[in-house]
């Protein structure tokens, strides 16, 4: 056993597309989803948190979520974060509920979406990137300490390379797809 496992790494990578999937979710196309908010994070109890784990989030309209938060001490800090976020949005709070009306899509926000979109992209990219350097790494450590041949080195090397490819173009191909959704009128 050479001690390099092809599918642990094809698995990371995998994680990265899904990681991808949830923040593309998150930017939603005009109508109000609880998704929308998933990467907001709240600075909470010395911490940081994300919104869920600190409040509730509904949908009592098309176009407005309500975010019910748990300690009435939090209210602030969760208004903050979602003033902050790259969303857009503008929460308005009665008591310990903050409503969030989801504005009409015009070109110039569908834009900046397209924008985020991207940069959740690049990231999933360099996730893909830093997996194959690691593997890569490892392929080289496992030549040098005499645990595996220079060709089957190279033969894993080309396999993770594959790996890759195949990857960043479901990346590319997820970016594609969510850009019509975004700029669909």
């Amino acid at each position: 056993m050479s001690g390099f496992d092809l599918q642990d790494v094809k698995r990371r990578m995998t994680g990265s597309v899904q990681a991808l999937k949830n923040d593309l979710a998150s930017l939603r196309t005009g109508r109000a989803s609880p998704n929308i908010l998933d990467p907001v994070e709240v600075e909470a109890y010395g911490a940081r948190m994300l919104l869920a784990q600190v409040a509730t989030v509904s949908v009592p309209e098309p176009r407005l979520l309500s975010v019910a938060v748990w300690d009435r001490s939090m209210v602030g800090p969760v208004e903050k974060a979602i003033r902050e976020s790259s969303l857009g949005l503008n929460p308005q709070t009665e008591g310990q509920t903050i409503r969030l009306r989801i504005p009409e899509l015009n070109e110039q926000r569908r834009k900046e979406m397209v924008k985020v979109a991207h940069k959740y992209t690049e990231n999933a990219r360099i996730a893909a990137r830093h997996v194959r350097r690691d593997a890569l790494d490892g392929l080289k450590k496992l030549e040098k300490d005499g645990k595996m041949s220079e060709d089957e080195s190279a033969r894993h090397a080309d396999q993770v390379q594959k790996a890759t490819d195949q990857t960043i173009q479901e990346i590319d191909a997820l970016l594609v797809q969510k850009e019509k959704e975004i700029m669909q009128v």
